[in-house]
């Protein structure tokens, strides 16, 4: 890693950054705006960029990431109440100064995101209110997930962070404090009351089942889970 920010001499938005690099907001841009990276997922802060070229997903990142969309699905069935909006995959953005697409984006209420013809194909942070909780489903970016996104998140103001460990079939909850930091939760901010216990215990179901049968369990249990 150099201590200069990317040029084109140095590097094209073709090439994967898989180490966060110096950058400014000019070559976030020229990544984002790259109609060949389609697959990248963009990570820009403090002057860094992360670029990380999904391809194919492998088949336990792919079974966990579905498996929590259907976790949030079940969650809300018993809360008819309650508006969410799921927007996994998302290209969050803070103009000139931070963007991040986590696996997980999760609304709650009547203000989340719409898109309309015309408009850039991502959530414009400067418009929209940030999601209440996103997660990262870890399989190969556990460390960055732990440390550098996890400050981007903080300072996007993101209330409820998630770190799915897919290896080691752990979930890591955050809730942001009012100093700026996040701090380690056993209970959903979010999922309100839903100990974080309960989404490992889902997690340990992949062992002997498909995160169909898991996804199933869970809404067992949550069936007689007292809430808030």
């Amino acid at each position: 890693m150099t201590a200069s920010t990317l040029t084109d001499s140095q590097t094209t938005p073709t090439k994967t950054l898989y180490h966060w690099q110096p950058a400014n907001w000019e070559d976030y841009l020229a990544y984002r705006d790259d109609k060949t990276n389609d697959r990248m997922r963009l990570f820009f802060h403090l002057n860094r960029l992360l670029v990380i070229d999904m391809g194919w997903e492998g088949i336990n990142h792919a079974t966990i990431n579905e498996l929590f969309s259907m976790l949030f699905i079940l969650w809300f069935i018993q809360k008819p109440e309650q508006i969410f909006s799921s927007l996994g995959g998302c290209l969050l953005e803070k103009s000139p100064k931070q963007s991040g697409a986590p696996d997980l984006v999760l609304y709650l209420g009547e203000n989340y995101p719409r898109w309309q013809e015309g408009e850039p194909r991502l959530i414009d942070l400067n418009r929209w209110q940030v999601p209440n909780l996103v997660g990262e489903v870890s399989d190969t970016t556990l460390a960055t997930d732990l440390d550098e996104k996890k400050k981007l998140y903080a300072d996007m103001g993101i209330p409820e962070y998630w770190v799915i460990d897919v290896r080691g079939l752990r979930v890591f909850a955050f809730q942001l404090q009012s100093n700026g930091i996040y701090q380690q939760s056993d209970t959903s901010l979010a999922l309100a009351g839903m100990p974080i216990s309960l989404l490992e215990q889902t997690l340990a179901r992949l062992k002997e089942g498909t995160n169909g049968s898991a996804a199933a369990w869970f809404g067992q249990q949550i069936g007689n889970l007292k809430t808030e």
